[in-house]
């Protein structure tokens, strides 16, 4: 089963384990995060990202990350120079919850499992009510010239 990396604006990587520990205690031990501060630089993210990666390249790792283009991700993107990573912006719990506990996955069915579970758990959860209108009745009707 690939392993994964969670690389994160703080404390969100962070928080997201605490999330899959809290659902799948077993499978979510082998998550590594990396929770990425306001100062840190791409290269210095980077850097402590390739050390995480190897604890979890099994052989193969995905890499979530919050917002494409953002720091996170940038430093996940040089992680990509291994065939054997994949990187998926827009990290979410349904995205990381339909990624654990299944061990005979591939790298790239465990890839569409998670993109299946991110565009899958968002959805509208209730519509809005309508606004307070005025409810009349036919009886109400002031004339009450109906012909039939």
């Amino acid at each position: 089963m690939p392993g994964i990396l969670i690389i994160a604006h703080a404390p969100l990587a962070s928080a997201l384990k605490a999330v899959a520990m809290h659902a799948y205690p077993d499978c979510a031990r082998r998550i590594e995060v990396l929770d990425v501060d306001a100062a840190d630089t791409v290269e210095a993210v980077e850097t402590r990202a390739r050390a995480q990666l190897q604890r979890v390249l099994t052989p193969d790792a995905v890499v979530f990350t919050d917002v494409f283009g953002a720091t996170p991700c940038n430093a996940a993107l040089r992680l990509a120079d291994n065939p054997r990573v994949r990187v998926l912006a827009g990290v979410n719990v349904p995205m990381l919850w339909r990624s654990l506990c299944y061990e005979n996955d591939t790298l790239d069915a465990l890839v569409v499992r998670a993109m299946n579970g991110a565009t899958q758990g968002v959805m509208q959860a209730a519509a809005p009510r309508p606004p307070n209108q005025t409810l009349e009745s036919a009886c109400d009707d002031p004339v009450h010239d109906h012909h039939q």
